[in-house]
């Protein structure tokens, strides 16, 4: 698979509860990425975090949440992330999605510039 060296971060910000259908939304997200063929996603797990409802999720001991933050990072060309958004949406009921122009300067075994750039 072929990445651009400008190319787009596809950044969704949710709760690990958050679910599609009996799946955990994350799971489902990147199976979905993955299926649309997208050239990778990583899934991130927060030890704490808030949202727009500002309750506190903390993985400390006293304050156990159930409920941790995820972050789902995607990159690939503006126009394959653009046509999966739409499907993002379909199965998204809450939370955060960012984009932002990145440079890809490694994807894989391919340099595409010098680190040093």
């Amino acid at each position: 698979m072929q990445i651009p060296r400008n190319a787009m971060l596809l950044r969704i910000f949710l709760g690990e509860n958050d679910r599609h259908g009996h799946a955990p939304l994350y799971e489902a997200i990147v199976l979905k990425a993955r299926e649309h063929h997208l050239a990778g996603a990583t899934v991130l797990r927060g030890p704490m975090g808030f949202g727009h409802s500002s309750r506190l999720h903390t993985a400390k001991i006293l304050r156990l949440s159930g409920d941790l933050p995820v972050v789902i990072e995607i990159v690939d060309s503006e126009e394959r992330i653009a046509s999966f958004l739409p499907v993002l949406d379909g199965m998204m009921r809450s939370g955060l999605v960012t984009l932002e122009k990145v440079q890809v300067l490694v994807y894989g075994e391919t340099r595409l510039t010098p680190l040093s750039a």
